[in-house]
């Protein structure tokens, strides 16, 4: 069973990789439903093949296309040529026989903001010549079992973690509709999870609802039965059940979260990674604590989305569960016997504990560590972004990650 982890950059790319990910997706400049990720440009193709290495690379050309971008694509199709890309991941159709004919050997991939939910529908999908279907979020594992029972010649993947949406696999007008930036060409403002309030409107003769950064704009409540217009849905964790979507008939397991952390992708990449080798025979005796440690990074309220039923995704959540870390920043290369680079993402005080996390490493604390600046002086913090190197009080490794338990201090 393939783990498949988001990389929004270079960096998340990188870490994807090194901590458990078998495959990774990004999305280039302009075509792809994550527009305010950092997103991959055509100067960094050398570098991201050398992190590839034998690992698969997926490329999200997920917007819908209109004529402009059609020109555009065309454009950059030699752009693309330079990518060690495995597959392209799609979901309009106007663009399948172009990259056919472009990419002869290369993978399509039906993006889930197609909605591919049945068994007819993946039929005819894989006639197009897709090798693999990225199921709606609205498949049960009921859905699931039947289609892989329908379709045995065709990959699955379906996503186990990260942010749920309001609408069908994300096709939403709400953010278009409040501030002109349109989902589905990678600029979502995700207004279902802005903080609101209901109030009575300033006709009192109807409920509206208020955002917290918007005073005095006004959105409407339309009830029906148990619902209301916006709503903010509860995250999705099947952390505890991959056994089950892999009985059902699951090829790939895929995590969101292009616009997050590294830390995020790390922890959460980690986690995944320890419980398929666990399922597959290969038990880390510390598998509680990478979940454990999962649980702790920030989310909303975790739920299993609809792969046992609607009830619980279709109650709306406020709930934040922030984490106990601050993420500092990672190790780098060692420039001399003990001494690392040090690539800072927050501020670090000698005078505080800090902790490193590893691919293989759950966590281990150090308050004997150092930090020198560029001339060689020690120094007693350092700010982000600054360049300095550290000398640890126990042994690290390139790409482990630190962090600050800030519930202690």
């Amino acid at each position: 069973m393939e783990l498949l982890s988001p990389a929004g950059n270079v960096e998340k790319l990188k870490y994807a990789y090194q901590y458990g990910a078998d495959a990774a997706y990004i999305g280039l400049h302009s075509f792809s439903l994550r527009a305010k990720a950092d997103n991959f440009g055509h100067d960094e193709a050398e570098e991201i093949a050398r992190i590839k290495g034998d690992k698969k690379l997926f490329c999200a050309l997920n917007i819908y296309f209109h004529n402009q971008d059609l020109y555009r694509l065309d454009e950059s199709l030699d752009q693309f040529e330079a990518y060690p890309f495995d597959a392209f991941i799609i979901s309009d159709m106007g663009i399948i026989r172009t990259m056919q004919k472009r990419f002869p050997g290369r993978d399509l991939h039906l993006s889930t903001q197609a909605n591919a939910l049945n068994s007819d529908a993946v039929k005819l999908y894989r006639d197009l010549g897709f090798k693999r279907i990225i199921l709606g979020r609205e498949c049960s594992l009921r859905d699931i079992a039947r289609i892989r029972a329908d379709v045995p010649d065709i990959e699955l993947e379906a996503f186990v973690h990260g942010a749920m949406c309001l609408a069908y696999s994300g096709r939403c007008f709400l953010s278009k509709w409040m501030i002109d930036r349109s989902a589905n060409d990678g600029s979502c403002a995700h207004s279902c999870r802005w903080d609101y309030r209901p109030l009575e409107g300033p006709a009192n003769t109807e409920m509206v609802l208020e955002e917290a950064e918007r005073p005095g704009e006004y959105y409407p409540i339309y009830e029906g039965d148990g619902f209301t217009s916006i709503l903010s849905s509860k995250d999705i964790c099947m952390i505890d059940h991959i056994q089950d979507l892999k009985d059902a008939g699951i090829d790939s397991l895929k995590i969101e979260g292009r616009m997050k952390s590294i830390y995020y992708t790390a922890i959460v990449t980690r986690a995944y990674r320890k419980m398929i080798d666990s399922l597959e025979g290969s038990k880390d005796p510390q598998l509680e604590g990478y979940r454990e440690e999962l649980m702790k990074v920030s989310h909303r309220e975790f739920s299993t989305g609809f792969y046992f039923g609607k009830d619980d995704i279709e109650q709306p959540t406020g709930k934040m569960e922030a984490s106990p870390y601050k993420f500092l920043g990672s190790i780098g290369k060692e420039v001399s016997p003990g001494e690392y680079e040090l690539d800072v993402k927050n501020q670090i005080l000698t005078s505080q504990e800090i902790e490193y996390i590893g691919p293989d490493l759950l966590f281990q604390a150090d308050n004997a560590f150092a930090l020198k600046d560029p001339e060689g002086i020690t120094i007693e913090k350092i700010d982000h972004g600054k360049p300095c190197t550290i000398i640890p009080g126990c042994g690290v490794k390139d790409g482990y990650i630190l962090r600050r338990n800030i519930q202690k201090e």
